[in-house]
């Protein structure tokens, strides 16, 4: 198994630390230059070898246009990849779009129990999820792999993804910071930013 792994490029949302979740936001200007150095990156390591890659994305828009910008920087058709609704965030469910220093203003015990159990915290909302309910769907798409793959998605997909690989524990993987304009390389059964 060869994948390497892009978290989208940041958003406003990111850069004003806000639970993003599934919200469907764009990229800033930041965002747009990660994904472009992200891909002429990727075009340095892969060279001829891209064509034999499967490119993936979540669904939503920013991931979406950073593949866009980084298969145009590697010089391919920017439009010739598919999406996996598996790849999306993790739903934060009513608490996307809010800062957590606001939300412990006006749920302090909710943030302070999410604080104590922050992998398998759920928030408030139908459509809530933990991480540990994320890291479900990311093994099922992991176990669908089946050539080289280039995935974007997001954070809290590659979260679970340490966390699975066994090289993160909960508390690491939930609480790890995870760059916007880095390549994951996950080889076999190891994983790693390059």
């Amino acid at each position: 198994m060869l994948i390497y792994v892009i978290r989208h490029g940041q958003t406003d949302w990111n850069a004003e630390s806000r639970l993003q979740g599934q919200k469907d936001i764009p990229l800033n200007d930041t965002g747009r230059q990660q994904a472009t150095g992200n891909g002429m990156a990727l075009a340095a390591i892969l060279g001829g070898d891209a064509a034999q890659f499967d490119f993936v994305a979540s669904p939503l828009g920013r991931t979406r246009e950073t593949m866009e910008r980084l298969r145009r920087a590697m010089g391919l058709d920017p439009t010739l990849y598919r999406t996996d609704d598996r790849l999306k965030e993790v739903s934060f469910g009513d608490w996307e779009g809010f800062t957590l220093p606001e939300l412990k203003r006006s749920v302090p015990e909710r943030i302070a129990e999410r604080r104590k159990v922050k992998w398998d915290f759920i928030p408030p909302g139908d459509d809530a999820e933990s991480y540990e309910i994320l890291s479900w769907r990311i093994a099922a798409w992991l176990k669908d792999v089946n050539r080289p793959t280039v995935c974007v998605s997001h954070g809290g997909v590659i979260r679970a993804l340490f966390k699975l690989f066994g090289e993160m524990d909960e508390d690491e993987a939930a609480s790890a910071a995870i760059p916007q304009d880095r390549l994951l390389r996950i080889a076999g059964n190891t994983i790693g930013w390059i």
